[in-house]
C-alpha cells in the first residue's frame, strides 16, 4: 500500500483519516494542501477515481469569489483546483489509482 493523505491540519475529518493510519500502523504520506497542492498528473489521478465534483468544497469561501458555480467546463474547473488547493474538499486519500474525499474507513479498510 502506498497512502497519502492530502490535506488541512485544522480539518476534523483529516485528523481522523491520520488517525486511522496510524492506529493500523499503515504508513502514509501526509501533504499538507496549505503548503503544497496536488499536480495535474495527481488530480488527473483523483479525479478519475472520484469525480471532479466530489473534489469540489462548494462550501470554501473562494468558491463564490471565483464564481466557480457558473463555471461549466470540467477542464477550466480542474485548472482552478490546480491553482486554488483552499476549494478541495478534505482529506484526499489515495491509494494507488484508487482514492477517496473524505473520512471513510469503510473503503480504506478493504486496501489492506
Amino acid at each position: 500500500m502506498n497512502i497519502q493523505i492530502f490535506g488541512v491540519k485544522k480539518c476534523f475529518d483529516t485528523q481522523k483519516a491520520e488517525r486511522y493510519f496510524k492506529e493500523r500502523k499503515i504508513k502514509y504520506q501526509y501533504i499538507d494542501l496549505k503548503e503544497k497542492a496536488l499536480s495535474k498528473g495527481e488530480l488527473n489521478s483523483v479525479k478519475a477515481s472520484v469525480g471532479l465534483d466530489n473534489l469540489i468544497n462548494s462550501n470554501a469561501k473562494d468558491y463564490a469569489k471565483l464564481n466557480l458555480d457558473k463555471i461549466g467546463g470540467s477542464s477550466m474547473r480542474a485548472d482552478i483546483l490546480l491553482n486554488n488547493p483552499s476549494l478541495y474538499k478534505t482529506p484526499i486519500v489515495r491509494n494507488g489509482k484508487t482514492a477517496t474525499v473524505g473520512y471513510h474507513p469503510e473503503i480504506w479498510k478493504e486496501w489492506d
